[in-house]
């Protein structure tokens, strides 16, 4: 159960760094490049990501379908963060359903 604990911290962890990158601008980061070219492209690469999961999800190759997953949650991160929502506003709609 710890090291469930810590993982879900680096989520927290990873959110934080994106919102840093989007409120103080390293022109060296990629987060911040996908901030400046605006929500559009921030979405086109979520979706990009999502058709390589599910293409990766066909084959038998456990690093490439997790490198694909990781790239997926980390887009999604970024559009949460130019969305103004947060992780836990995601949770709680999970929550929600769980209960019904």
């Amino acid at each position: 159960m710890e090291k469930n604990k810590s993982e879900v911290e680096f989520l927290n962890y990873l959110v934080d760094i994106i919102k840093d990158r989007k409120n103080n601008p390293n022109q060296q980061s990629y987060t911040t490049s996908l901030f400046h070219k605006g929500i559009n492209k921030i979405a086109q690469k979520v979706g990009e990501e999502a058709v390589e999961l599910v293409i990766e999800a066909k084959d038998d190759d456990k690093d490439l379908f997790l490198g694909e997953a990781a790239d997926l949650m980390f887009h999604f991160l970024v559009l949460l963060e130019a969305k103004q929502y947060s992780l836990n506003e995601v949770i709680e709609v999970l929550k929600k359903r769980h209960q019904d």
